[in-house]
């Protein structure tokens, strides 16, 4: 055996360019498989982080009734002593009630339906930490003028920040990197730019009776900080829910969706808006991390703390089926696209093996005729070809490494069309690799499927093999 691994090792490299092809065939296989699957699993981690660790959390403890009729009316009871008991459970990061329901928002003309969330001002910051979200920085019309009339920026980066108007930001570096500043126009010209792009916003405290409104919705309605937005809807019971509530803040929310309809406003605020006094419609709860088996034990632990009977608590994944299919089928269509993409590269990788044996017919003939066993000569093509698919194998992985490293730490960035379009199906438009998980293992494995199917061949054609017609070939 160790003779049969050397001399099919010194017969890859007998003709190196035949070998390179080959194994080159592998590797991009492999590497262009890696890669588009990290990017459709790390598009779907996004858009899911993006809705759960802003909005509903991993687990939710709500009114068995609440989520086919979500209304206040089956809203429960809320005790701190219940977040404390939650927030001890093992993975279990952040607790923080919530009110959620719906109402009629209006401003001047305009009105559209929004979702209203009510929050713990306090408790929200190790939740969503919604602070962190207001928005910082816009690109308006007036920043626009006022910039060109200080000459103080070039007329090129004036003309590419006005492609940009009604844009916001909740971070210099997002304002920075979505510009595509170069290091050198960020030293001249960013302080500058941000001078005038700022925006003064503000945040709700425990007791405030005022609201954050999302950007989007906020364009929508032509309000800006310090307007009123009048909110109707209906309460507990049936009661009739309207007021008034001035505009604290504007909110940036990562989901586009999310971000085109809602409100937030402090739980006080909310139960006398609804007339709820100390209930609550969830409870949210962030885990450490999104896998079943973490989620499954904490909501079954959470469960066996509840004492009222009409509370349950529901994963992420039972409470947004509509999110869950779409994903699955995103995902089945992207399976089918690889599938489609292993075809192609399955036979790639056959027309190389049917190259290399071709090239090598007389030379077996030869073999079988001076004496070689036809078993010993199909062993030394199998090592070959498993020498072939290891190399490779190897060199797609490694290739593809790099690649998925820094474009998870820096995703791609849509914009124009693409981005608008994004936007509009409700995703983020932005395009992250999916961290090193079983995906990445699972596309090796099928190469090596690939490659034992395309071993098949010329270990038939060495069985049937007549010497006289290869010796002539």
């Amino acid at each position: 055996m160790k003779d049969d691994i050397k001399i099919a090792w010194r017969n890859l490299w007998r003709n190196r360019r035949r070998t390179i092809i080959t194994s080159s065939s592998i590797l991009f296989a492999v590497f262009f498989a890696v890669v588009m699957r990290s990017y459709q699993l790390g598009s779907y981690d996004s858009m899911i982080l993006n809705f759960i660790e802003s909005y509903s959390g991993y687990l939710q403890v709500q009114h068995k009734k609440y989520q086919d009729s979500p209304m206040v009316d089956y809203s429960f009871d809320y005790s701190d002593s219940l977040a404390s008991a939650i927030k001890q459970v093992e993975n279990v990061v952040a607790v923080s009630p919530h009110i959620e329901s719906f109402a009629l928002a209006s401003s001047g003309t305009q009105t559209k339906g929004v979702a209203v969330l009510a929050i713990d001002p306090e408790m929200e910051r190790e939740f969503s930490n919604p602070e962190n979200k207001l928005v910082r920085y816009r690109i308006t019309g007036e920043s626009i003028n006022g910039l060109k009339k200080s000459g103080s920026v070039p007329e090129e980066i004036t003309d590419r920040l006005e492609k940009s108007i009604d844009r916001s930001y909740s971070s210099v570096s997002r304002f920075e990197l979505e510009q595509e500043f170069s290091e050198e126009e960020s030293q001249k010209y960013l302080q500058e730019i941000l001078k005038y792009c700022e925006v003064k916003n503000g945040f709700l405290t425990n007791d405030d009776i005022g609201v954050l409104v999302s950007d989007r919705l906020a364009s929508y309605l032509n309000l800006t900080i310090g307007d009123t937005v009048i909110l109707m809807g209906q309460g507990y019971h049936g009661a009739t829910a309207a007021a008034i509530f001035p505009v604290r803040g504007l909110i940036k929310m990562p989901s586009p969706d999310i971000d085109n309809r809602l409100i937030i406003m402090t739980i006080p605020t909310a139960q006398k808006f609804y007339d709820a006094e100390g209930k609550i419609t969830s409870l949210s709860v962030n885990l450490t991390s999104k896998s079943s088996r973490i989620m499954d034990a904490a909501r079954n632990k959470i469960n066996s703390l509840l004492t009222d009977e009409n509370t349950i608590a529901k994963t992420w994944e039972e409470l947004n089926p509509v999110l869950v299919q779409q994903i699955q089928g995103d995902s089945q269509t992207g399976i089918a696209t690889l599938a489609m993409l292993y075809f192609i590269i399955f036979f790639g990788i056959f027309g190389t093996v049917l190259m290399m044996i071709a090239e090598r017919t007389k030379e077996f003939g030869v073999l079988i005729s001076i004496g070689m066993q036809r078993g010993k000569l199909k062993r030394i093509i199998t090592i070959e070809m498993i020498f072939l698919g290891i190399l490779g194998l190897a060199g797609g992985l490694l290739l593809s490494a790099p690649f998925i490293v820094y474009f998870n730490l820096h995703p791609i960035l849509l914009k124009g069309d693409l981005a608008k379009m994004m936007e509009d199906y409700g995703w983020e438009a932005i395009m992250p690799t999916a961290w090193f998980g079983p995906y990445y293992y699972w596309q090796g494995l099928v190469v090596c499927i690939m490659v034992f199917l395309a071993t098949i061949y010329p270990l038939r054609k060495i069985g049937k093999l007549k010497e006289i017609e290869a010796l002539r070939s």
